[in-house]
């Protein structure tokens, strides 16, 4: 059942507009993220949705193929800003928004940050166990052992702040950001 039936066009006009501008107000928003533009009208379009939806409701409603469709479906399942749900005597996949934006945003940067910082990390330490190496192999070369020192010192600060990211993202994984910064 369509949440604007029943009442008058000049009514789902008005309230047509308004959610329209809140769903390419998302959209923009979103797409300053990495997400598509396309990917964050779906969620603003699951946003005011009544209940879940199928791929082929989905795919009707925004007049974009069942394909592209079933991608910005993925997605937004890969970043937990919705679910799959079980519906009564339905054999199609239903999704349904998750409508806590607080939860969306910490799942969003927690996965996204969490794939930077293991990378980064990854690259920093076989960097410095590169150069410790090589101030044992040229310890007797001033000039190079200073250098690598420098150097050492700079991936061992890099280091420092991929650990306190790694507390950040923490925080956003368990709730405890909402400690310090509660929720409205």
């Amino acid at each position: 059942m369509n949440d604007l039936e029943g009442l008058l066009p000049e009514q789902i006009e008005k309230i047509s507009k308004a959610r329209e501008r809140v769903i390419d107000s998302i959209g923009k928003n979103m797409d300053l993220y990495g997400i598509t533009l396309s990917i964050g009208h779906l969620y603003g379009y699951m946003y005011f949705k009544e209940g879940p939806v199928t791929l082929d409701e989905l795919s009707s409603n925004m007049g974009m193929s069942k394909t592209s469709m079933s991608t910005g479906v993925r997605t937004l399942l890969d970043l937990k800003m919705i679910d799959k749900v079980w519906g009564k005597g339905t054999r199609k996949d239903l999704f349904e928004v998750v409508p806590d934006w607080h939860q969306n945003f910490s799942d969003y940067f927690s996965i996204k940050w969490r794939k930077a910082v293991e990378g980064n990390m990854t690259a920093l330490n076989k960097s410095l166990a590169e150069i410790r190496q090589m101030k044992i192999d040229y310890a007797d070369e001033p000039d190079t052992t200073r250098l690598l020192q420098t150097d050492e010192i700079k991936i061992e600060e890099a280091i420092k702040y991929y650990r306190w990211l790694l507390k950040l993202i923490e925080s956003l994984e368990t709730g405890k950001i909402f400690e310090l910064i509660p929720k409205e």
